[in-house]
């Protein structure tokens, strides 16, 4: 099947809340949510065309076209707008809301700094796929960004960390008590540093642990990564972990296929269970899928915000 079907519900990505991870979609002002538990078999056929999802809430003016392989989900003139207001930008420095700066880890050797608002608590964390992660402090906006640029020049930590890189380690992570050792040492350091503004609240450490949350302990290594979504093609599996925007896939061929769910924004999708009269292919991927040998793949960096 091909063509872009009209008025159909258009995927906007992952959320994670209080309950869990679940699918957004969007259809004109409307907007639905479906939870994504453990188990949950999913199939599904991609269908026309992949459309800017438009930024800050507004319809892409353009009607624009976007690579099937990007993970913004927008045009270059939405992902500028976009930008311009969003708090990574140092354009916006009057935000009066309190920020918390955090450090991140997801897996030995790789944590990085970074800042949230304080209202969306742990969100932040779990759409990163965090695996552990502690608070070091609570302020205005401009005092976080001066001490997460402070953390990052004095104690090597980046602001960012590949998607790739955080899929490798997944299935082969220390134990929890080592994990949060790792972190604390590296708190420890980070708030007996000099320098953090006066109207920076320190917080006291506690490290919190997702691997449960997302299913990770257990974790078989992936096979495979997704590489692009296409007209047509459908994906089929069963979910067996949720870490970030990522989705674990056991397939029927015995495979552990990980679906990026950035890939998915701005497609249209059909379940296979609706039986448009085209022709299955027996619960396959049969979308591109990059293989995995031994983990070792590259991959983009993720955004800051």
């Amino acid at each position: 099947m091909s063509g872009r079907r009209r008025g159909g519900w258009v995927c906007r990505g992952v959320r994670w809340g209080e309950l869990g991870v679940g699918l957004v979609w969007g259809k004109g002002g409307e907007r639905r949510e479906r939870g994504l538990g453990r188990g949950l078999e999913l199939g599904f056929r991609v269908v026309g065309v992949r459309g800017c999802l438009g930024a800050r809430g507004n319809v892409c003016p353009l009607g624009a076209v976007i690579g099937a392989r990007s993970t913004g989900g927008l045009c270059a003139e939405c992902a500028r707008l976009d930008r311009a207001h969003s708090v990574a930008a140092d354009t916006v420095a009057d935000d009066p809301r309190t920020f918390r700066v955090y450090l991140a880890w997801f897996g030995p050797g790789m944590v990085k700094v970074g800042i949230t608002a304080e209202e969306r608590g742990p969100a932040r964390l779990l759409e990163q796929g965090a695996v552990v992660f502690c608070w070091l402090g609570r302020g205005p906006l401009m005092a976080a960004r001066r001490t997460e640029e402070l953390l990052r020049t004095a104690l090597g930590v980046p602001d960012r960390i590949p998607y790739a890189r955080k899929r490798a380690v997944r299935s082969a992570l220390p134990p929890r008590a080592e994990r949060a050792a790792e972190i604390e040492e590296l708190y420890g350091r980070a708030v007996a540093l000099e320098g953090w503004p006066q109207s920076l609240e320190r917080v006291a450490f506690t490290a919190v642990d997702h691997a449960g949350v997302f299913g990770l302990d257990g974790l078989a290594p992936a096979t495979g990564v997704v590489s692009e979504l296409v007209d047509g093609g459908q994906v089929a599996g069963r979910l067996v972990a949720a870490a970030g925007p990522d989705l674990h896939l056991a397939t029927a061929d015995g495979g552990l296929v990980v679906l990026d769910t950035r890939l998915m924004t701005g497609w249209e999708f059909i379940g296979l269970e609706e039986g448009d009269g085209t022709e299955t292919s027996g619960g396959a991927i049969t979308v591109p899928v990059r293989e995995l040998p031994g983990g070792d793949v590259q991959d983009v960096q993720d955004g800051l915000f």
